[in-house]
């Protein structure tokens, strides 16, 4: 691992994918990239060599796209390449993969392909370079056959093997094998070193860099994608966030009813909107998904924080600010709601007034925040 790189978790490699296609870099793209990328890497490995053998062995999955990719720009360079897919071709349903596994397919004069779906099929392979495209990031319990048959043929084999983004049964979380893994001489990961890659024996290449900055930079639909949880007919009220929105004034009541009615859009549970005793009436007619909780006075006062400090206790987030206003007295118990959100190290969202107010008495938060600023803020 070079100075400066990287790791990244299952989950956010997997939100960044998502995010860099709504973007507009199609995963297709990106597989298009790793295979020119992995070819280069593999020339300059075999630099010297005359007619190296190169070998692919290649999972149904988009670890296996990458592995086609690969195969396709080693032959458009002049290399001749071997590629056994560990599956029948009709299993791979990746639309990029399959559109990897069409070209190749027609290139019969520079690939030598074979499926092969039975792991009894599968023999040792002596070759200079053995690519491992079977499995990559994100798989589940221990290995099955024929994909544990892979990396077992791997293993037994004779030649330099290079493990793509990740050795195929490594965990890329925790670096424990899902049974058993490849063992491999190099591994080229993808965009970021994987976290299992360093708690394992692995040794890691240069990274190959793919997803925009901005895909992790800014929330968007991955990082909802990776939150999002099937919900099983035996759940509870409750099970699935319990939200407190503290927020409203006397002339502000759209704010912190659309937060709410966004975070039941969102899945939440249970909203709960904590706002002065007039302005709670009137955002309880919004919608009766909603519980409101009436505040005394026309702000957020001092006064609340004792009704205040219940809620904030049972609720596993908070938004603090939409429509809150910026009366002296609000700007105190504001003040008041961070530093207890911060004992707690309750993860909270400052927004809008709340957000202005942070901003005029910096200090250094001590629980889990997002900042919603505009452009202006």
């Amino acid at each position: 691992m070079g100075p400066g790189e990287q790791t990244i978790t299952n989950d956010e490699m997997l939100a960044a994918e998502y995010n860099s296609e709504y973007l507009g870099v199609t995963h297709f793209q990106l597989m298009e990239t790793v295979g020119a990328r992995i070819a280069d890497r593999i020339a300059e490995k075999t630099r010297g060599k005359t007619n190296p053998r190169i070998h692919i062995i290649a999972g149904p999955g988009k670890n296996g796209g990458d592995g086609f990719a690969t195969a396709r720009h080693l032959a458009s360079q002049g290399y001749k390449v071997r590629v056994t897919l560990v599956s029948r071709t009709s299993d791979v349903h990746d639309e990029a993969a399959r559109h990897q596994l069409d070209a190749i397919l027609q290139m019969t004069d520079s690939i030598q392909f074979e499926s092969l779906p039975d792991s009894s099929q599968l023999r040792p392979i002596e070759a200079d370079i053995i690519l491992d495209a079977v499995l990559g990031y994100g798989i589940k319990g221990e290995l099955r056959q024929p994909l544990l048959g892979a990396v077992r043929i791997i293993n037994r084999s004779r030649g330099y093997k290079i493990g793509l983004d990740l050795p195929s049964g490594l965990d890329s979380d925790t670096g424990e094998p899902h049974g058993e893994a490849v063992k491999a001489d190099l591994t080229i990961p993808l965009h970021k070193i994987k976290q299992g890659l360093l708690k394992g024996t692995q040794y890691a290449g240069e990274t190959i860099s793919l997803i925009p900055p901005e895909a992790e930079a800014y929330a968007g639909p991955g990082d909802f994608k990776i939150l999002w949880k099937p919900r099983p007919p035996t759940a509870h009220k409750g099970d699935y966030g319990r939200l407190l929105i503290i927020g409203g004034s006397e002339n502000f009541t759209g704010a912190p009813a659309f937060s709410a009615l966004a975070a039941t859009k969102c899945g939440t549970d249970l909203v709960y909107v904590a706002s002065p005793d007039k302005t709670a009436e009137i955002i309880a007619s919004y919608s009766p998904d909603l519980i409101t909780i009436k505040l005394p006075g026309d702000h957020l006062n001092p006064r609340a924080l004792p009704e205040l400090a219940k809620w904030t206790t049972t609720a596993d987030a908070i938004v603090l600010g939409p429509g809150i206003g910026l009366h002296e007295e609000t700007v105190d118990a504001v003040k008041k709601l961070i530093t207890e959100a911060g004992e707690q190290n309750k993860p909270i969202v400052l927004d809008a007034d709340a957000l202005k107010i942070f901003g005029r008495n910096r200090r250094r938060l001590k629980s889990p925040a997002v900042l919603t600023p505009h452009q202006g803020e």
